[in-house]
């Protein structure tokens, strides 16, 4: 998969920088590392089962805001 940036850039897509992101909006938050891993792994599949190899950002932005609204409220708001 290739992310398009809103500046126009592309690059490669990292599941790593997705779990990191939703760690840090989950910090001091009862979540567990589980949890943050099924929602990255929901996200991914959901991003894969689209069909596109080019996706842009604020698509990933969006399905880790749904994700963050199911796990933690303060997490969403974050």
């Amino acid at each position: 998969l290739t992310v398009i940036k809103k500046n126009g850039e592309r690059r490669a897509f990292d599941r790593d920088k997705l779990v990191r992101s939703i760690q840090l909006a989950c910090r001091k938050r009862p979540i567990e590392q589980e949890q943050v891993e099924q929602a990255a792994s929901r996200i991914v599949q959901a991003l894969e089962s689209g069909g596109e190899s080019e996706i842009p950002s604020n698509e990933i932005g969006r399905l880790v805001m749904e994700e963050l609204k199911n796990l933690d409220t303060v997490a969403y708001i974050r």
